[in-house]
């Protein structure tokens, strides 16, 4: 699905400017950004000035400010390429033939007076307290279930009570979130929660206990949408879930009879803005469907049999109509039909069938492997099992620190290289099943081959190992993608790649990805799913977070945008660049992107891959290492939980478990700080083939960020953020926002970033890398899955609305309300109304 090419731009009341036409003024305004004496109205920003979209969103911003000319988007900018053709869309009227999208917008403002800073600390000591109360119970559990099993006479006794401690235990961590969920909250309601409340501990505790339910792990089953009927959703018959973005306000969740939502979707039924927590309402018809990458804020809505396409958007107060297909973010309507693949039999005796055989294999087998195989590594490991003996203690032996060492060396550098011939031979032979574009029911064997090979195949730890380096080429070779003839780079794929199917992936020759590219080689409804090959062109670069469809028409030398939603309509698009959801056309390149072709050939190409591929092998090496003694130092303070049980009993496991979080929040910390202590990120224009850039990939390699979610919706995201070198106001709200650099971003007090939120500090076309600053002011609010470019400035009080992308060098003006991709003006800025809220 492709975009058309709308106007956007408002209508100034007045198209003249001291006595001048308004092409004059805009003239003067470009010239005054790019330091030239004048401008000629004819003049292409792009090919014949030689702008790009950093020096045009500066220009934007600057005609904003003009209290005599209309606003300006990227979106104009694009699509009306001169000073002459700007002033004559600014003046002409919106053919109605090309009505502008709408974005809506909220009715009232509502922000929360400032939270006292008494309020926060009690609201943290009670997160606190909360966590290790939790550790302590399944530290509890666990000791009496270990206890109870070692007691076991014979093998077959001691595989019988793991079964039944397992079965004990899965029901009771399935049954607890439910659990808590109707005692705290009984059913959800459209409300707003002031965050750092006691209303908002209670919102926290049961969104942390529902996202760690085992059942979480069941998505795209029956028993995940069972689980949500628990928690009291409606949702009907025969419906497909495929995102693990678990939903919270679950009461204010519909879902009609065979409706399906795709991966990597959001659809949480509650938002964070302004202070406060958001509740509504997403309601789905029968035989809608929500494509991948896509977003539904509270308050939408899709008719029966809706459709809603990949990497789309519904902003709040936005209903889809019965039988209608949209697209963009915001979504509008596409005017063609979005193709899915076809239904076929799949009743409720299959779906209890596959739900049940999961359940069973994991009670009988997964359960019971993971119980007793603790007790297997205590019996091979008698160094390992003295630390549960009474007497002296072992911690204070060489021996027992060697052994360690050699037990976390032999699970990194000899079972990971094990893992690439599992890897290289599993998957390919199971794929050996499955027949390309033919249509397959949920449920049956080939769906289980399917997400069999899709979760052997997606490692992360592999994946962010050869990333970024000339090694992801062979790596993503031997798990079966088609390259072409590579021509490398160095840089051919950033440290996020993911894919349905390896063995369907193609990329051409000369193609360059950034982070975060997701090939959705398999469609599903909600009976049935078939696996067709992706296809991307050659000589193309991706920006990030792409998610490239089968269907995607896109061909030779195409630039795909951040957050791009790529056609899957009309001709293939050839030689141009893609931009926006639902996607324009914009110049495939521009002249300050060239600036260092030089290296990318001959003599100077081959010296710097060369010297690029060294250092990224001894970043490589780093990362190994550091997961490797992360692996020694969490052993020590299981081993130390260990010694201190037979003193103290299950206390010290809870205590072991709390000190497992601390210590790895202390020890990525100190692990990023040794990797900029010396070369601190900053801003920067240079090729890939320069040191500097090198040594970011190595900032965004070895240390973790995993470890950050634990943290998520709690004062001690910000400490963290702190002391990874964020400047970071007081009371900031985080519920899952990705900062890629983070001394290179400034948050101000109060400020609110939603779950899947990112600002990213940097930008990679073809061998150039820009970096810059980017600041968000105070209580202002990133919405969901929205995505911040480098150089911007969000001013405060202002909104971000879900899934926008905001571009580099952006600024949002203080209490303005922005959004779509490209984000632009939604209302001005305007003193917000104060609301008080519980």
């Amino acid at each position: 699905m492709t975009g058309k090419q709308v106007a956007t731009l408002s209508q100034s009341p007045r198209n003249v400017v001291a006595g001048r036409p308004a092409a004059d003024a805009l003239s003067q305004v470009l010239a005054d950004v790019m330091h030239l004496d004048q401008v000629a109205a004819d003049s292409h920003f792009f090919n014949d000035l030689g702008a790009d979209s950093l020096i045009m969103a500066h220009f934007c911003a600057r005609v904003r400010k003009h209290p005599d000319l209309g606003r300006v988007s990227m979106r104009d900018v694009y699509t009306h390429p001169s000073i002459g053709a700007l002033a004559l869309a600014m003046a002409a009227p919106v053919p109605a033939s090309l009505p502008e999208p709408s974005i809506p917008c909220p009715s009232t403002r509502s922000l929360a007076s400032p939270t006292g800073k008494a309020r926060y600390v009690v609201c943290g000591a009670l997160q606190l307290l909360a966590f290790v109360g939790y550790s302590g119970l399944i530290a509890f559990v666990s000791v009496q279930g270990y206890g109870w099993i070692s007691a076991g006479a014979g093998l077959f006794d001691v595989y019988l009570r793991s079964v039944l401690f397992g079965a004990a235990v899965f029901l009771g961590l399935s049954g607890l979130p439910v659990a808590v969920k109707w005692v705290l909250i009984r059913r959800w309601k459209p409300q707003q929660i002031r965050i750092w409340s006691l209303a908002y501990f209670r919102l926290w505790i049961v969104k942390t206990l529902v996202r760690s339910d085992p059942l979480v792990l069941f998505v795209g089953s029956p028993l995940y949408t069972l689980y949500l009927k628990a928690l009291g959703a409606r949702i009907g018959s025969g419906v497909a879930i495929f995102s693990r973005n678990m939903p919270l306000c679950t009461d204010l969740l519909t879902i009609g009879d065979s409706a399906v939502i795709r991966k990597d979707s959001f659809f949480g039924c509650y938002r964070a803005q302004g202070g406060l927590i958001q509740t509504g309402t997403v309601t789905l018809g029968k035989d809608t469907v929500v494509a991948e990458s896509s977003v539904l804020d509270i308050e939408t809505s899709l008719g029966d049999g809706a459709r809603l396409a990949h990497a789309s958007a519904l902003h709040s107060g936005q209903a889809v109509p019965a039988g209608e297909h949209w697209h963009g973010s915001p979504a509008q309507r596409a005017g063609v039909e979005y193709e899915v693949v076809g239904p076929v039999a799949c009743g409720a005796l299959r779906r209890s069938a596959h739900g049940t055989t999961q359940l069973l294999s994991a009670l009988l087998l997964y359960l019971p492997l993971t119980v007793g195989g603790i007790g297997i590594l205590l019996a091979e490991a008698p160094q390992l099992s003295a630390v549960l003996q009474p007497g002296p203690t072992v911690l204070t032996t060489w021996a027992f620190y060697r052994d360690a060492l050699a037990v976390s060396f032999v699970l990194l550098f000899v079972i990971t290289p094990l893992g690439f011939l599992l890897l290289a031979t599993l998957p390919r032979l199971l794929s050996r099943t499955i027949t390309p574009d033919r249509i397959y029911p949920l449920y049956g064997f080939h769906y289980g081959v399917h997400r069999a090979i899709a979760l052997l195949t997606n490692r992360r730890f592999l994946t962010r190992l050869f990333g970024d380096s000339s090694g992801i080429v062979p790596y993503l070779w031997l798990l079966g993608y088609d390259l072409s003839r590579v021509e490398q780079t160095g840089s051919n794929f950033g440290t996020e790649v993911k894919h349905e199917t390896p063995y369907l992936s193609s990329v051409g020759t000369g193609t360059m990805v950034a982070d975060g590219l997701s090939i959705n080689n398999a469609e599903f409804s909600s009976t049935s799913f078939r696996v067709s090959r992706a296809t991307i062109g050659a000589r193309n670069f991706l920006g990030n977070r792409i998610a490239y469809p089968s269907r995607g028409r896109t061909g030779d030398n195409c630039l795909l945008a951040t957050k791009v939603m790529v056609p899957v309509d009309g001709k293939i698009r050839e030689d141009v660049g893609l931009l926006g959801s639902p996607s324009f056309e914009i110049p495939r390149s521009v002249r300050r992107d060239g600036s260092f072709d030089l290296m990318n050939r001959g003599e100077a190409l081959r010296s710097g891959l060369a010297a690029k591929n060294r250092h990224n092998a001894a970043s490589m090496v780093l990362y190994l290492l550091a997961r490797w003694f992360y692996a020694f130092v969490v052993t020590m303070v299981v081993s130390g939980s260990a010694e201190l049980y037979t003193s103290i009993g299950a206390e010290a496991v809870a205590l072991g478990n709390v000190l497992v979080v601390v210590v790895s929040a202390v020890y990525f910390v100190l692990v990023e700080r040794a990797i900029t202590a010396f070369h601190p990120p900053g801003p920067l224009f240079c090729s890939i083939y320069d040191r500097r850039f090198w040594r970011r990939e190595r900032y965004w390699k070895v240390p973790s960020e995993t470890y950050l979610q634990v943290f998520n919706g709690t004062p001690f995201k910000s400490v963290i953020w702190r002391l990874l070198g964020v400047r970071i106001g007081r009371r900031v709200f985080d519920d899952g926002c990705y900062l890629t650099e983070r001394t290179m971003v400034t948050i101000g007090d109060e400020a609110t970033l939603n779950v899947g939120s990112v600002v990213q500090c940097h930008s990679q076309e073809d061998g150039t890398f820009k970096s810059d600053r980017s600041t968000l002011g105070s209580r202002c609010t990133l919405g969901v899955g929205a995505f911040v470019h480098y150089g911007v400035t969000i001013g405060d009080g202002a909104v971000l609305a879900p899934d926008s992308f905001l571009m580099k060098g952006e600024t949002v003006p203080q209490d303005a309300s922005w959004g779509g991709n490209p984000a632009r003006q939604i209302r001005p800025g305007s003193a917000p109304e104060e609301e008080a809220t519980r």
